[in-house]
């Protein structure tokens, strides 16, 4: 494969520093090169990852606008300087941090008294953190103290087989990390992959979960993070009961990008606001407001292949950010109508998103373009 030209075409979608990859055979491949521009020689750091048994050359693209290509030359890495990484490091107390050019972007924290595993903080464009510090930080002043179980940015669910596994009230149920499945650093991204197991309140397992995060190396204006949540029911069937109390993936923003205080929520509709936002269907949705008088946002994107596609947003003004598929009663106002969802003994019911932390409002950002990054990617060949 060193040697060989790969060519990547932004079809009908442009591209603004955007994680590409494609699947690679060559199963001598070291795993970390670089790619030559043809045009203009410029070096960019190329990494081989596993996914799903299959491997595959991953990158970033700058810029490429509709119906441009750009043809690179895969060259081994000690021709090109030493890069940027993006580290996963474990500080043996419970907690795992994701560094990019040895800057903290977020940590993982697991384990312990901690009820459900969560990312915190998260740092976005200028080093401002993008979600609420409460709980984990009390008494910071202006900053709202409601609902102390949304821990920044989490996994969670209100009904399992009827246990409560998203509030942290008396009784509720818990997420149990179990091990590390895969831990790496790299110059393009770097991921964590977790065992986890469902309890209810007396420690009895509910179902086990796969949880992937992969971090990429973009510029500081456009963090990004791919989330896979992966639920296998191993202890029987599993019921995702319908309730609005949840999100697969959940956030908590920073107070002062609340909607009830200057912030704005939009989703692929263009609907705005949570008046035209929670409840609905979107491919993605986006909550963006001012960190310190400079604005930032938050967008989520939803995958074709998640049950429900597109999802529905439990979002709401004072800053909750979730997406939830099964809560189609509330959504509705319909008692009558059942959004819940059985996953069978020994079945896989797997979600995957993709959160972009983003300079500038919405549009600033191109959001929509990112999106269609992420389901639609660029046309790219091995010459």
């Amino acid at each position: 494969m060193i040697g060989k030209n790969v060519k990547i075409t932004a079809k009908r979608h442009q591209c603004r520093n955007l994680p590409v990859c494609m699947p690679v055979e060559d199963t001598q491949v070291p795993e970390f090169m670089a790619l030559e521009c043809t045009k203009t020689g410029r070096l960019f750091p190329a990494q081989i990852v596993s996914n799903n048994n299959q491997r595959f050359l991953y990158w970033i693209v700058g810029a490429l606008s509709i119906g441009e290509s750009r043809e690179y030359k895969i060259v081994p890495i000690n021709n090109a300087p030493t890069p940027t990484l993006v580290e996963v490091l474990d500080d043996g107390k419970e907690k795992v941090d994701f560094k990019i050019g040895g800057e903290l972007f977020t940590s993982y924290h697991y384990g312990g008294d901690i009820i459900r595993p969560f990312l915190y903080p998260v740092v976005g464009p200028g080093g401002k953190g993008m979600t609420r510090n409460f709980p984990m930080v009390k008494d910071l002043p202006g900053e709202t103290t409601d609902h102390k179980h949304h821990r920044s940015l989490y996994v969670a669910y209100g009904d399992i087989n009827g246990v409560d596994n998203w509030s942290e009230e008396e009784g509720c149920g818990r997420i149990v990390h179990r091990k590390f499945l895969e831990k790496f650093d790299g110059p393009v991204l770097s991921r964590v992959r977790v065992l986890n197991d469902w309890v209810d309140n007396q420690g009895k397992k509910l179902m086990e979960e796969v949880r992937t995060i992969t971090v990429y190396n973009l510029p500081e204006t456009g963090r990004m993070i791919d989330l896979e949540v992966a639920f296998r029911a191993t202890e029987g069937d599993v019921k995702f009961g319908d309730t609005k109390e949840g999100g697969i993936v959940s956030v908590r923003v920073a107070t002062s990008m609340d909607g009830d205080k200057g912030g704005i929520i939009t989703n692929s509709y263009a609907g705005i606001t949570e008046a035209e936002t929670w409840g609905k269907p979107a491919h993605w949705c986006d909550y963006s407001g001012p960190v310190d008088g400079r604005a930032m946002g938050i967008a989520i994107f939803d995958t074709p292949e998640n049950f429900g596609y597109p999802t529905r947003w439990h979002v709401r003004d004072y800053g909750l950010f979730a997406a939830n598929p099964f809560a189609l009663s509330a959504y509705l106002n319909n008692p009558n109508v059942d959004g819940s969802h059985i996953v069978k003994s020994g079945e896989l019911f797997a979600f995957a998103y993709r959160l972009y932390f983003h300079d500038g409002d919405v549009f600033a950002a191109g959001v929509g373009e990112q999106y269609h990054g992420y389901i639609n990617p660029p046309l790219i060949e091995l010459l």
